[in-house]
């Protein structure tokens, strides 16, 4: 059974959180650069505001935290720091709270014996799925509720979208239900059940949106003039329309339309899948204008991403802590700009016809695409390539590594296949460190590793790939 309650082993480790919080006069954050991160930061620092605790907050790739020097009373690591060694230059006036959803490398009692108080916080000790039922922001929210700010759960549900959590389902399940049910209770989130899994719900007209699915290339992938005739054929009026204002007769022609399409493209082992693939829950954020992308879970977090991956995690944690003058103007120049990178990174590849395709993967050299957006990258150039194997795009560190970025259909997820699980697994046996979600995933290597990498990866889903 999903439990959608704390288990009382890890309330008492909140309890124990807020008492080393109380008694901490400097703290430092360190959370991770994308929505997750950015939302977990957030809503420690806007706790730590409210209970006047001074305090810094850093926005750091996992790399950094191989030798992170603690010179604070209490650092906090958010979305990060179970997988890497945070307590290396550990001192007896130094203590450590971690709060991550990632595999840990230590085990549930290891702040026992040690000088200085160490607590972790990760659902995988207590038998919780991280991938699905809880995510970083998740996590950090259950500390601010543990000081009744449950006003702050819209961000939980906010982290758990950006960080994929409802990829299986298409659904909040587990500890994430709750938090979406705080926010609900609160009034800052209303649910839409069983919606259509389209991207722009609230801003793209829905001809536009039809065009950008990709898990699957139909006919209308990235062809704007057939999406128009699909909509006219079908009977759909409100071409120019967002998919949030089309009538629920519209949308079920939509529906029945794309069910059709995906019957005839897929395999027949892949249609079981369909309707998992096309309806999901969606969340509006009341608190926003209903015509703004802030006011769509998906959109913000996205928006909040571009933040991370242009380096400028601020204004993202601006906007989530209230701000909406000055720094909104900013969050939209930000997107802007990276909407134009995204643009001319995936022109490159175009040009260059760099994909290259092996018996079970194909990959991409992203030569100077910054390694902060490859991943993105890899997913928009998924739409115009073989759906039924993940694509990984290199590109070069600023130390001469590689990052690897993965991304594959959500339908081979669904058959089974945790890419997260495979790329850490491969990175590690050369040296490396990975990690990630089932349809979004990535690994650093050594620069002279990556043939070796290509060909054990291929070799390692040999036989998992229809």
């Amino acid at each position: 059974m999903i439990t959608t309650e704390l288990p009382k082993e890890m309330s008492e480790l909140y309890k124990k959180a807020q008492e080393l919080i109380d008694k901490s006069r400097t703290i430092k954050i360190y959370t991770h650069i994308d929505c997750d991160g950015i939302s977990a930061g957030a809503i420690l620092s806007t706790l730590l505001d409210r209970l006047n605790k001074p305090h810094e907050i850093e926005f750091v790739n996992l790399d950094v935290l191989d030798n992170v020097k603690l010179e604070h009373d209490l650092t906090i690591f958010s979305d990060l720091g179970s997988g890497q060694p945070v307590d290396k230059y550990a001192t007896p006036d130094t203590n450590i709270l971690v709060l991550d959803h990632h595999p840990p490398l230590r085990n549930l009692n290891y702040g026992d014996d040690k000088l200085y108080d160490y607590i972790e916080i990760n659902p995988l000790h207590h038998g919780i799925e991280g991938s699905y039922y809880v995510c970083g922001g998740g996590l950090c929210y259950f500390l601010a509720k543990e000081y009744g700010y449950k006003d702050l759960s819209w961000i939980g549900v906010l982290s758990a979208i950006g960080d994929m959590q409802n990829s299986r389902t298409g659904k909040l399940e587990g500890l994430n239900k709750s938090i979406l049910q705080d926010a609900i209770d609160e009034g800052y989130v209303k649910l839409i059940e069983n919606d259509i899994n389209l991207y722009g719900r609230k801003t793209r007209p829905v001809f536009v949106a039809l065009s950008y699915f990709s898990d699957v290339n139909l006919p209308l992938t990235n062809n704007q003039n057939e999406t128009l005739a699909v909509l006219d054929s079908i009977g759909v009026k409100n071409k120019d329309k967002p998919l949030s204002l089309l009538t629920h007769d519209e949308k079920g022609k939509i529906f029945n339309k794309l069910v059709e399409m995906l019957s005839k493209a897929l395999p027949p082992n892949y249609v079981q899948y369909i309707p998992k693939l096309l309806i999901g829950d969606s969340y509006d954020f009341t608190h926003e204008d209903s015509a703004s992308f802030l006011s769509d879970a998906s959109e913000f977090s996205s928006a909040v991403n571009a933040c991370g991956r242009n380096k400028e995690e601020k204004v993202a944690l601006g906007i989530l802590k209230g701000d909406r003058g000055e720094t909104l103007d900013l969050l939209e120049a930000v997107s802007k700009e990276h909407k134009i990178n995204l643009a001319k990174a995936i022109e490159k590849i175009g040009e260059n016809g760099n994909i290259i395709e092996l018996d079970n993967l194909q990959y991409f050299d992203g030569g100077d695409i910054k390694p902060e957006i490859v991943g993105t990258v890899a997913g928009m150039v998924l739409g115009y390539c073989n759906w039924k194997k993940p694509i990984i795009g290199f590109t070069k560190t600023d130390d001469n590594n590689l990052k690897i970025s993965l991304r594959c259909s959500k339908l081979l997820a669904y058959a089974g296949i945790h890419f997260g699980n495979i790329i850490r697994e491969v990175a590690q046996e050369l040296g490396g460190t990975g990690g990630g979600h089932s349809v979004a995933c990535g690994a650093y290597i050594s620069a002279d590793k990556k043939e070796e990498f290509i060909q054990n990866f291929n070799e390692r889903i040999d036989g998992l790939i229809d």
